[in-house]
């Protein structure tokens, strides 16, 4: 069963794997640091009022805006 969510409703300990990108835009800027479709992601804190996120790819952390999380479709 496949259970796609948007990335910015996953919770901090959460891990998924990136399905999709919904905008070409936020696709370009991701795919530049190596985050690409069948990437697995860990949300590893959220900031107060949950703006921004930070999320574990690739073997760094990155900082997402609320906005641009919920441009990204993950299956947990």
């Amino acid at each position: 069963m496949v259970n796609e969510l948007l990335l910015s409703d996953l919770q901090p300990g959460q891990i998924a794997t990136i399905v999709k990108f919904t905008t070409e835009e936020i696709f370009l800027k991701l795919m530049e640091m190596g985050c690409l479709p069948g990437e697995q992601i860990e949300v590893v804190q959220k900031a107060l009022f949950n703006d921004p996120m930070s999320i574990s790819v690739a073997g760094y952390l990155l900082s997402l805006r609320t906005e641009e999380a919920r441009q990204i479709v993950v299956n947990i």
